[in-house]
């Protein structure tokens, strides 16, 4: 049987402009966000050892890595200085990890998940946080959901009563969502040596946002607030150094992180030639300025969807303006369907399958899906801007 092409390439106007005169190369690259959703993210592990083993390394420019939930653990993996064998460590733990749920209950307890959660962060970067945080180009940056309010503690009554305000909010304006639910970025040193945080990659005005440095003392509670699911897992509270109160999944408000990217207004030369006011100039710069500002976007969709509560709100599936500098790299729904039970790894296979039956299917997956990368090395030798669809 002949598969279908597995990797479907979807690019904003501005980042399609700069593909069609320069191409893509490791050094045009300054953004790669990673998103929340669980064992979706499995599927792009070929991807991440492609792009952070071999690829990415061809360039010098510092890239900021942003990472919420899964992505977040994605990214730290990525800052190793050996990332190849910590992509596979992390894919290895996440698709054999078994829980057992505790008689009469289908799923494991909160406290059983989180416990085991915050074991497997430490088995993967115990000892190695000073590596992550002094990457000599990446800048990383995690994101968590702060509870606010009746939301600023974790309690049977408060959490479903303040998640459901959230939620009825959201459907009305998700700037107003910030009222309960706060983003907090934990942002690692802006180089090695340096102490304070990294810049901001994009902008904050769309939503309620804080900034806190990632630092040794807080790595892991944050990390693991980052990937904590309501009502699957515990929050974390009081993380050091950030404000006092419960955190949570950074999905919750930036599910697909949906940002407003910091990149140049024209990546190739644009603002060269403005200043210099000779398209003779900038012409001959070009090239040389071609390195200014892609957001390249490993995803497991096409849609870029802002918060976990807009997940029903097809209306805000939509690409914006703040997608205009982005290369989204993506499963083709077509070869998706190929996979074990025609869909990616996901949650529900936890109560689906058996456990033996969950790992065989999510190992096939994660096999297949080299076909992702072999595809994607395969077009970054010419470049092809034909293929790219309108994001």
């Amino acid at each position: 049987m002949t598969l279908p092409p597995a990797l479907d390439l979807f690019a904003g106007p501005q980042a399609r402009r700069h593909i069609e005169r320069h191409g893509l190369r490791p050094g045009h690259v300054r953004t790669i966000p990673a998103a929340a959703g669980g064992p979706k993210g499995l599927i792009l592990g070929p991807l991440d050892r492609f792009l952070f083993g071999d690829w990415l390394p061809r360039g010098a420019q510092p890239v900021d890595l942003v990472g919420a939930s899964i992505g977040a653990w994605r990214m730290a993996a990525a800052c190793l200085e050996a990332p190849v064998p910590a992509f596979q460590q992390l894919e290895t733990g996440y698709i054999h990890g078994d829980m057992k749920a505790p008689p009469g209950r289908r799923l494991p307890l909160p406290e059983q998940v989180s416990t085991t959660f915050a074991a497997n962060l430490q088995t993967m970067f115990a000892g190695r946080v000073e590596e992550i945080l002094s990457h000599p180009r990446y800048r990383l940056h995690v994101i968590a959901s702060r509870g606010r309010h009746v939301l600023g503690r974790e309690g049977p009554w408060r959490t479903a009563a303040g998640y459901l305000g959230a939620a009825l909010t959201n459907a009305a304006s998700r700037r107003a969502m910030g009222a309960w639910i706060e983003r907090v970025v934990f942002s690692g040193p802006p180089r090695p040596g340096c102490t304070g945080m990294a810049p901001m990659p994009f902008d904050t005005r769309d939503y309620r946002t804080r900034q806190v440095p990632l630092t040794p003392e807080n790595f892991f509670p944050a990390l693991q607030a980052s990937g904590s699911i309501p009502f699957v897992l515990r929050a974390v509270h009081d993380i050091p150094g950030a404000p006092r109160g419960a955190y949570w999944d950074g999905g919750i408000t930036d599910y697909h992180l949906h940002l407003a990217y910091r990149t140049p207004d024209s990546i190739a030369g644009g603002a060269l030639h403005q200043r210099a006011g000779s398209q003779k100039h900038a012409e001959k710069a070009a090239p040389e300025q071609a390195d200014a500002g892609l957001v390249l976007y490993p995803h497991f969709q096409r849609a870029v969807v802002p918060g976990w509560l807009d997940k029903s709100l097809r209306w805000r599936h939509r690409a914006t303006s703040r997608l205009d500098a982005m290369l989204v790299l993506a499963p083709n729904p077509a070869w998706v369907a190929t996979l074990p039970g025609g869909k990616l790894p996901d949650r529900s296979d936890f109560q689906r399958l058996t456990h033996a039956e969950r790992v065989r299917a999510w190992t096939t997956a994660v096999g297949a899906a080299r076909q992702l990368a072999d595809e994607f090395s395969r077009w970054l030798e010419h470049c092809d801007p034909s293929v790219l669809q309108a994001l």
